[in-house]
C-alpha cells in the first residue's frame, strides 16, 4: 500500500517539525512544507497531497482563505485546520468552509493520527 502523502502548512517551522516527526513516525509521506497560505495553494496544485494540515493564523494569507483557495481548485481536498486555543470561531468558519477536522496546538500525536486517519482512512 503506497503512504498517504502530507502537505505542512504552518509559518513556524518549528510547528512544521514537530507535525512531520509524528507524520512519519507513523507511516505518512511529507510531500511538502509551505510557510503560507499563497505557497500552500501552489505546493497543492504541484503535489496535489492526500491531506493537508493547514495552520489558521499566518502572515500574509491565513489558513482559511488559503482552504477556500484550494476547495475552489479540488473540491474534494481533504484538509485539517491546526488552531491555537481559544480559536473556537475561526474553526467553526474553516469547518463551514470545508476542512475536514481540527487539532489544537500544542500538538498531540494521537490525536493527530486519530484526525488524519478518520479523514483519508
Amino acid at each position: 500500500m503506497m503512504s498517504k502523502r502530507i502537505l505542512i502548512v504552518d509559518d513556524a517551522a518549528f510547528m512544521r517539525m514537530m507535525i512531520k516527526d509524528i507524520l512519519t513516525k507513523n507511516g505518512y509521506e511529507v510531500v511538502a512544507e509551505a510557510a503560507d497560505g499563497a505557497q500552500a495553494i501552489e505546493l497543492y496544485k504541484e503535489h496535489t497531497p492526500d491531506l493537508v494540515t493547514m495552520d489558521i493564523t499566518m502572515p500574509e494569507m491565513d489558513g482559511i482563505t488559503a482552504l477556500k483557495e484550494i476547495k475552489k481548485v479540488h473540491a474534494d481536498a481533504k484538509v485539517i485546520m491546526c488552531s491555537a486555543m481559544g480559536q473556537q470561531a475561526m474553526v467553526i468558519d474553516a469547518i463551514q468552509a470545508g476542512a475536514k477536522d481540527f487539532i489544537v496546538k500544542p500538538f498531540q500525536a494521537d490525536r493527530v493520527i486519530e484526525a488524519i486517519s478518520k479523514s483519508i482512512g
